[in-house]
């Protein structure tokens, strides 16, 4: 299996600005101060292997949208943040605009961020195809429809041109999509979050976002800790510092890098990936996140290692 991202922002979509983009150049030209260059290859390479990623690159600013490969024709989708619009653009790409294909889509929540981007999703509005969307919450239908009523856009649910299917699962009783076994949780968020697992050819695939986790809750941890048990890849609501989540944005439904480790180290997950960044923060501030969160782990590592990566808009994890 194989997962990409397309969105890895919480709350809203965000962009560089042009004084963001100076002060990468500058960083650049502070870096490369006294070096000379012969060729465009020569240029490439300082770029490509010289220049961190924060100067050269960006996490991106597309809210929440990550697919996983699992051997079908259509990778799973979980979520359709903004991140949906340069997803289904690929999709069209790789299949071409005249063969229906069925999208299977997984919901964790249907707050605006989450579902903003499926009226930019392009294979909604081609006949034949099938986008199948399951979710925990009971009012999914409702949601995706009010989207699209007027004033909110010009095209209205009726109007849509794939067969649409909502299809409400409980949480913690397993079912199968494709060959794929699928598994959900109840998380701790504002109107209710739902975190899912997938379960193939022993790989494990785990997308948890929009989920607060609290320091005096025990059980729910303990919950969670089986529920990423001897995941290749974690996906993880990361949004917050420790502090934040437990003072000032405590109940907020998000959670912190600290609680992914901690977490993922106790179920013996492969790889945790931090995700739903906060959208003040800067590209250089979501790489220093990530190097304590590495020193973190590096320091309180038992037996085994927890691989830390930060998602960003284009990155692709083979499980």
């Amino acid at each position: 299996m194989k997962a990409q991202f397309w969105g890895t922002r919480g709350s809203l979509p965000v962009a560089l600005t042009a004084k963001d983009v100076r002060g990468k150049i500058v960083e650049a030209f502070k870096l490369a101060s006294g070096r000379t260059f012969e060729s465009d290859a020569a240029i490439e390479s300082f770029v490509d292997n010289e220049l961190p990623f924060e100067v050269r690159g960006c996490f991106g600013g597309n809210s929440s949208c990550v697919t996983l490969e699992t051997g079908f024709a259509t990778p799973f989708i979980c979520d359709l943040g903004s991140g949906a619009r340069p997803l289904g653009n690929a999709m069209i790409k790789r299949f071409g605009p005249k063969n229906p294909q069925t999208y299977h889509v997984f919901m964790s929540h249907l707050h605006w961020d989450h579902i903003m981007g499926f009226p930019f999703f392009v294979p909604v509005y081609i006949p034949g195809n099938r986008i199948v969307i399951h979710s925990g919450h009971k009012e999914v239908e409702f949601a995706f429809r009010r989207q699209q009523g007027d004033p909110s856009f010009p095209v209205t649910f009726e109007q849509l041109a794939a067969n649409i299917e909502f299809v409400v699962h409980e949480p913690g009783v397993p079912f199968e999509v494709e060959g794929v076994r699928v598994l959900s949780i109840l998380q701790r968020h504002g109107g209710d979050s739902y975190g899912w697992r997938f379960e193939k050819d022993g790989k494990v695939f785990v997308y948890s976002t929009d989920s607060e986790h609290k320091i005096d809750d025990k059980a729910g941890q303990d919950a969670f800790v089986e529920f990423f048990r001897d995941a290749d890849l974690v996906v993880f609501d990361a949004m917050y510092s420790l502090l934040d989540s437990i003072s000032v944005k405590a109940d907020w439904g998000h959670s912190s890098n600290i609680f992914g480790v901690a977490l993922c180290q106790r179920a013996q997950a492969k790889t945790l990936a931090l995700f739903h960044h906060e959208p003040i923060f800067s590209d250089a501030h979501i790489q220093g996140v990530l190097e304590e969160t590495r020193t973190f782990e590096e320091a309180t590592r038992g037996i085994h290692e927890l691989q830390v990566v930060t998602a960003y808009d284009g990155l692709e994890i083979e499980l």
